[in-house]
């Protein structure tokens, strides 16, 4: 998938083992070089190093194939992971999924009388800026919309505990490794589709705040996270004049953007910025996006057409989807399929289906599931190609007929 490989985040459970079950017992043995650093226990003995105790086994296991095929980069885990087996990323993250967020051995954890944990180094000096750990709690749950920042919440989880195996638990986590990475992701340093068009938006102090916060969530759980006044939505294109040239698009999509037919996609509510692209792609031809319909629909709009269509389109509100959930799909869209090397669809479009609006990732939910079905099987095939990277392109040629029906029945349930 070219250099974009997306973990994510957003990325939001993994509702199934997609790696190789692992040997905790095997893997202590295995995971005795990596004490010097995480600690005996997965407690990392400084800041700067994350805690693994109590991290999904699916997560480790995933960074850990990362550090070895180079696509997250570190010079000191890199040369770690280079000579580990893929039964042995899964011993090693067997076994320091067993402890407790605190590093306390779980039931059943193998253990030692004779080990202990690596002692912790002397406190580090505090930062000069001022953490605030109620700030952090409320940008990790309510995100900033006038910033464009998206609640972490939907993907990690209620107070840092992620339901999603492959995303990370961030609660009791260093504050010092919590800022390395979202600085890392800021600067694209350490690559993700969805933390990067987060993290770009964050301030230093944002930075210190969610840090503050994952140290220990549990100490502000009663402190009611204030929400950020909700921005008023704004527009590139004119949606009053969009209004007036979406009288074309009608008999399609519906006077408010919410088709009347099944096989044509609802665009109410979809982001401004992709329903622009793809207008342009149309008009593009082949070298776009293909469709002998649309592209005599497009062929006389100017690029001011096309964004006030757009504005138009994404003003709307989407008329709620009546389909039922499916939950092979549901386990395909949060978790994807590591075994065959499908990537969780969670990662760019939410765990609500709505997307990422500055990533050019779109709305799935209330979207319907013929359109869905289709789009999946023209991505498969070749005849669409203008997504990004050809992200759709190489995860939908690894989907079978079932797979595709399965989770375009699921995201057109999301609400």
């Amino acid at each position: 998938m070219k250099k974009i490989i997306i973990s994510v985040i957003l990325g939001c459970g993994l509702l199934g083992n997609a790696f190789a079950a692992g040997d905790a017992t095997a893997g202590k043995t295995k995971a005795a070089v990596c004490a010097g650093c995480h600690g005996a226990n997965g407690i990392g003995i400084a800041d700067a190093y994350p805690n693994l105790a109590g991290q999904h086994a699916d997560y480790i296991a995933k960074q850990l194939k990362a550090f070895k095929d180079g696509s997250r980069k570190d010079p000191v885990m890199a040369p770690m992971a280079a000579g580990l087996s893929d039964q042995d990323m899964s011993d090693v993250a067997a076994y320091f999924a067993t402890f407790s967020r605190s590093g306390d051995s779980a039931e059943g954890a193998p253990t030692d009388s004779s080990s202990s944990a690596t002692p912790a180094p002397a406190t580090l000096a505090a930062p000069t800026m001022v953490a605030d750990a109620a700030a952090g709690k409320g940008l990790y749950e309510n995100g900033d919309a006038a910033r464009g920042i998206t609640a972490c919440v939907a993907c990690h989880g209620k107070e840092g505990d992620s339901e999603v195996l492959i995303n990370p638990n961030l609660s009791k986590q260093h504050p010092e490794y919590i800022e390395k990475q979202l600085n890392a992701f800021k600067d694209e340093s350490r690559t993700n589709v969805s933390m990067n068009v987060v993290a770009k938006n964050l301030t230093e102090q944002d930075v210190a705040d969610l840090g503050a916060y994952f140290k220990d969530p549990a100490a502000v759980a009663t402190v009611v996270a204030k929400k950020p006044s909700a921005a008023k939505l704004t527009f590139v294109g004119d949606v009053e004049a969009g209004k007036g040239k979406a009288v074309m698009c009608a008999s399609c999509h519906g006077a408010d953007g919410n088709a009347l037919v099944a096989m044509y996609p609802n665009l109410a509510g979809q982001h401004e910025k992709y329903l622009a692209k793809q207008l342009a792609d149309f008009k593009a031809g082949p070298e776009g996006r293909n469709d002998p319909v649309m592209a005599g629909m497009v062929a006389a709009l100017s690029p001011t057409d096309m964004q006030d269509l757009a504005a138009y389109f994404a003003s709307q509100k989407a008329r709620a989807s009546t389909t039922e959930t499916n939950n092979v799909g549901k386990k395909l869209y949060q978790g994807g399929d590591a075994s065959r090397a499908i990537t969780a669809c969670i990662a760019c479009h939410g765990s609500d289906g709505k997307g990422a609006a500055l990533a050019g990732f779109p709305t799935v939910s209330n979207q319907n599931v013929d359109y869905l079905k289709s789009q999946l099987v023209k991505f498969r095939d070749g005849t669409r190609h203008n997504d990004i990277n050809s992200m759709m392109a190489n995860i939908a040629a690894k989907l079978t007929d079932a797979d595709i029906a399965a989770v375009a029945e699921y995201m057109s349930s999301l609400k």
